[in-house]
């Protein structure tokens, strides 16, 4: 998205969420002031603090996935931590400092990708010119070898031409650095075997591979490459076809073009200025106060994040990072207590409060079909790729709806994730079957989805009064 409108930031979350329009438009206010916070003279932009939120609302019913949207739209370092994994200061277990710590990392892992897609390129090219260099001397110490037997010249050129037909210029002329440079630039000595020289500890092929995806939680691959920049390593050599040479070398090319400083003062930047933590589960820090001691898991906990929210300098291993303008969105079903059992000052900390409403069984007919990555086109995609041609018709994704609530109510309300379980049950014989029923229609209705998922209502039932 290029301009961050509230509207437009309702319209996308309306691809991924269904329902819950006011906690969108509460969302999407405290996001846009934060776009024209940046439009704002350095002196007075310095004053200008984001409106921290709090989400109310029963398990499943979109608060998590509403504060990832927004990451993914702002393009923003996103990190999610569980209130209830944290203890006091000074007892064993996480401090809430751990927080900022996983936030830094993760937008230390977006700037790394990002700069490694602008010099794959370069790179690549650098790469190509080593591997050339190194075949060319293997095609220099091959001469040498043929011309100190000499009795055997035409035999050994024979044997060399045959192995390796493509390591041989027209006419029988031994070929260049450029002309080698050329070939695999041509991808046409993708088979052929190298040596080369490379660094004693190599990191994962993942994170130097910008056409690989890295997941916005995963936070180790900047790490060990980071670690491998500061204590670099000596030199080994190893045997490898091109292909594998290319990738390899790649790698350690983008590792030297790479200003890790750089890297890491830009990772910090947008943490600061861009970061989003969402803090789940804070009503389980929260409760009646009661005078049996200090509790390091509640009370305690709270009091440790108040800095964190009002503004405070944290000490990471990649440097200092201010809080002040980094945005919390906290969570919590207050099924057992109430928002007000927050400690006060918390309280304060969270100005934009708003509830969401429990899932109807309109709201999860309409889950399962209209979101851009619903269920029912994933399992759709899935099946199609063994030739199965899935249709779910319209009574039959009311059916499932239908017995999500029914589930949801005689036992634990999950919201939408029961819609995961009675997905997964219903397509769990098509997925078995499906590489021979290859070219077949299967039309899943109402009857269908009885039959497969009734029995799993009725366990449902029984297994509540079953110990």
């Amino acid at each position: 998205m290029t301009v961050l409108t509230p509207r437009s930031i309702v319209e996308e979350l309306d691809r991924y969420v269904i329902g819950q329009q006011e906690a969108k438009r509460v969302v999407a206010i405290a996001l846009s002031n934060r776009e024209r916070r940046r439009k704002l003279p350095p002196e007075i932009r310095s004053d200008v603090m984001p409106k921290n939120i709090l989400m109310i609302g029963p398990t499943g019913v979109g608060k998590t996935e509403i504060a990832r949207r927004l990451a993914v739209m702002m393009d923003a370092p996103f990190a999610k931590a569980e209130a209830t994994k944290f203890t006091e200061v000074g007892y064993v277990g996480r401090d809430v400092e751990s927080i900022i710590h996983d936030l830094v990392e993760v937008s230390a892992a977006r700037v790394y990708r990002e700069e490694l897609k602008q010099i794959e390129s370069n790179a690549e090219k650098l790469a190509i010119e080593r591997i050339a260099s190194y075949l060319y001397q293997q095609l220099t110490r091959r001469s040498k070898q043929v011309a100190e037997r000499s009795q055997q010249v035409s035999a050994s050129i024979s044997k060399v031409s045959k192995r390796s037909p493509s390591l041989k210029g027209k006419g029988g002329t031994t070929l260049t650095r450029e002309k080698l440079a050329k070939l695999l630039a041509s991808h046409k000595l993708e088979d052929q075997l190298v040596e080369i020289e490379v660094g004693d500890s190599e990191p994962p092929a993942s994170a130097f591979d910008p056409r690989l995806e890295m997941d916005i939680d995963d936070d180790s691959l900047f790490d060990e490459y980071y670690r491998n920049f500061r204590n670099p390593n000596g030199q080994k050599k190893r045997k490898v076809r091109v292909k594998e040479a290319r990738r390899i070398l790649t790698r350690e090319e983008a590792n030297k073009l790479l200003d890790f400083d750089q890297v890491i003062d830009e990772a910090i930047r947008k943490a600061e200025e861009n970061g989003i933590v969402f803090l789940d589960e804070i009503d389980k820090i929260c409760g009646p106060k009661l005078d049996l001691g200090r509790d390091i898991s509640g009370e305690g906990v709270q009091r440790d994040l108040l800095p964190l929210l009002e503004g405070t300098t944290v000490a990471t291993r990649y440097g200092p990072v201010k809080t002040e303008h980094i945005l919390f969105v906290a969570a919590g079903t207050f099924s057992r207590n109430k928002s007000s059992d927050l400690i006060p000052e918390l309280q304060g900390r969270f100005p934009l409060r708003v509830e969401l409403n429990p899932l109807s069984q309109q709201d999860l007919e309409r889950i399962l079909v209209e979101p851009r990555n619903s269920l029912i086109k994933q399992y759709e995609a899935l099946l199609a790729t063994e030739g199965v041609n899935v249709v779910f018709t319209e009574d039959g994704i009311q059916e499932m709806a239908r017995l999500a609530v029914l589930m949801n109510e005689h036992t634990e309300n999950i919201g939408a994730r029961r819609l995961f379980t009675i997905v997964e049950k219903l397509v769990e014989d098509l997925s078995f079957t499906a590489p021979e029923r290859k070219g077949q229609q299967i039309e899943i209705d109402a009857k269908y989805v009885i039959e497969q998922v009734g029995s799993l209502v009725r366990d449902e039932n029984l297994g509540r009064y079953i110990l």
